[in-house]
Order: structure tokens, then sequence, then C-alpha cells
């Protein structure tokens, strides 16, 4: 599946300059078009492999390239103002050569969870193509302002956008880690699952063709309807020996149970272990399995078994699956798709928390406005002198 990705805000630039390198080490071509877009100049500066011509600064009138500050409001009216300047660097793009737009985008700053829904509604409003969004939710321990920005960014980016794949940063960083190599670390697993989803179909890859093919079409099917999306990734490291390269002539395959057993293993893994939303797997809508790896190691009757096992466990009668063969690799991964994701704790604790939050807000503004309604009283009274 080819896509045009648009970085919105710190966290989303830094994703895409991560998938740009992703593609390039990996001879990929998920992406047909990049753009990143920020209120805060040094942050366009710190990327390393968008193009420079392929960096967007707005807001420069209102905030002369120094961010929002962590208002997303301030960062959504700035989209909202400046969204013509973006549409001309998206005119760029060659649309006629991508299946769909990718927004990219944390929810818990300011130019990010602002701008990202205001851009998801006008390439919606423009093109044809579906456009979808990939939200990052922030930890816990990244303060109230976060976590209101981000409950509020959800909604609305949800319903603007055709699907909202969700990753959460809450659960993936480690104690001990720096910030920084926190982050990098979690924005390199998170384009290796979707570098596995979004690669399935496409053969500029030698001449490896796929047993069941998966193209743009079902990835489009399963992302369709809107909704939220959540994404398992497992991977089986396999020892290829000597044999890697011959076996690319000889069409060497393993023998069928181990190559079955491998897939369906990694299936389950995928599915029930660390999702980039936690979620239950009960009540999924719709679900799509991609097996990527040496094509001795892929195995139709593993992806079929695979599916009928999702089946039963999602409730759902609509799983696809395919596998996409990749000759140079020296592992078997599994990416799992899992749309229309329902019940989401992490979703219902972060609305909470907003709640919460908001009232807090009103509170400290009400006596705010009481402080000074007083401070005003005393106006005509004899103040106390300040030295």
């Amino acid at each position: 599946m080819k896509l045009a990705i648009v970085g919105f805000g710190q966290a989303g630039g830094k994703v895409l300059d991560e998938f740009i390198a992703f593609d390039e080490r990996t001879r990929g071509s998920v992406v047909r078009g990049a753009l990143a877009v920020n209120t805060a100049k040094a942050d366009l500066q710190g990327l390393e492999h968008v193009p420079a011509d392929r960096r967007v600064l707005i807001g420069q009138t209102r905030v002369k390239g120094h961010g929002v500050g962590g208002d997303n409001e301030l960062g959504a009216e700035i989209a909202e103002e400046d969204v013509g300047e973006i549409q001309r660097a998206v005119d760029d793009v060659p649309t006629h050569e991508i299946d769909a737009f990718l927004v990219v985008a944390g929810l818990g700053g300011g130019t990010g969870s602002g701008g990202a829904p205001v851009l998801a509604k006008q390439l919606k409003r423009v093109y044809s193509e579906p456009v979808y969004g990939l939200g990052i939710l922030p930890g816990s321990d990244e303060g109230g302002l976060y976590t209101l920005n981000a409950a509020r960014s959800f909604q609305t980016f949800v319903r603007e956008a055709d699907n909202v794949m969700v990753f959460d940063n809450d659960g993936w960083r480690h104690g001990g880690e720096s910030l920084k190599g926190g982050y990098d670390a979690i924005n390199e697993e998170l384009v290796r699952r979707l570098n596995v989803l979004f690669s399935a179909g496409e053969v500029d890859r030698g001449d490896a063709v796929a047993e069941s093919v998966v193209d743009a079409s079902e990835i489009i099917n399963t992302l369709g309807n809107g909704g939220v999306s959540s994404i398992g990734y497992a991977v089986d490291h396999v020892d290829r020996g000597d044999s890697g390269l011959l076996s690319r002539f000889s069409k060497k395959k393993l023998p069928d149970a181990d190559a079955t057993n491998r897939i369906t293993s990694l299936v389950r893994k995928a599915t029930l272990g660390r999702l980039t939303l936690p979620c239950e797997v009960q009540g999924v809508e719709r679900a799509l399995i991609v097996v990527a790896g040496p094509p001795e190691y892929l195995d139709r009757k593993g992806i079929e078994r695979g599916r009928t096992w999702l089946e039963e466990q999602t409730g759902s009668m609509e799983v696809r699956g395919g596998d996409f063969p990749m000759p140079d690799e020296d592992s078997v991964a599994c990416a799992v798709l899992l749309s229309g994701v329902t019940d989401v704790p992490r979703v219902k604790q972060l609305q909470a928390v907003a709640v919460e939050a908001m009232e807090n807000l009103d509170d400290l503004r009400e006596r705010s406005d009481a402080n000074l309604d007083a401070l005003l009283d005393a106006g005509d009274e004899e103040l106390p002198p300040l030295f």
C-alpha cells in the first residue's frame, strides 16, 4: 500500500522521519509522499530524513516559529488559518501514485493534537483517497494538560479521519530510559509494525510472489467504516544457515507442519500480546493478518488457520489475511490489524481524567475570578504599602 504521510507536530514529524529512514534501510516503497508540518521551527530543523522542501512552518505571524506551548486550541486555530499553505504543499504529492493519506500526530501536545483533525477534514474534502490517522497517546506521567489535550483531540480526530490507528505511549516506555532514547525506540517499534502492515501487496522487491496476496483494497476494507484500530505484532527469528540464498533459487520449503505451526503461533502472539492500543479482542468489527518473511517459511495453511482462530476470538466474520515475501529477511513477522475496537480501558481512563481536569480547571477559574472581584471591590479602600 502506497501512502502520503503527513507528520503534524513534533511527535508526528519524528515518526515520519523514522518511517522514511526505515523505508531506506529496507528498500521499501511505502512512503510515496512525505510532509512535516509544525509551528516550531526548531522541531522541523531537527528532522534528519524529511527533505527540507517538504517541511512546512505554519503560524509564523502568531507564534513566530516558537510553537504553541501545548495549547491545542491555538494549534487548531493556526491550522485553520494556514490550511491553504499546507494544501499547497500537499498538492506536490503525486496523488495518482498513492492509495491513502496517513496523518500522524501526538495527541498530547499542542500543534499536532490541534492541527491533525483540521488537516484530516481538509484532505477528505479535497481528495477521494481515504484519510487515516495515527494518533499517539501521551504517557500518564506527562501531566494533566497533555491528558486533557489527548482526550479532546482523540474524539475530534476519530470523527474527521476515516479511521484512527492508536499508539499508547503509556505501555511502551521502560523505566530508566532517557526521554529521547525511550521515544526513539518506541518510534522504531511503531514504524516496524506499520511497515509490515502497509508493505503487503507491494512486489517491487524481486520476483517473490505471495501465496495469498493482500492488496491495498483489503487494507482499505479492513479500515473501512471509521472508528479506532490497534495493531499487534510478533516476530520469530529463523536460522536459515547457508541455505538462505540457495533456497531463493531452489524454492526449498520447510516441512508443512513446521511452517503452519509457526504462523498460527505468531498470529496468536500478535493478537494476545502487546498491542499498540490495549483492548478487548472480543467484539472487534474487522481484522487483517499479514505475515512477512522468507518465501520458504510462508504457508497458506498457517494463515488460514490463523484467520479461523482470529474469527473465533473476535466474533467477526470479516477477517482477512495474506503473506508478504521478503527474501532478504532472517525472520518471520506477523502484523494483526484490529479495526473497530470498542472496549478500550485506556481511552475510558483518558476521558475520566480529562473530565476531572476540566472540573479542576473550572474551579481554578472560579477562584481566580473571585479573587479578582475581591481585589476590585477593595479598590476604594486604602491598600497597605508594598514597601
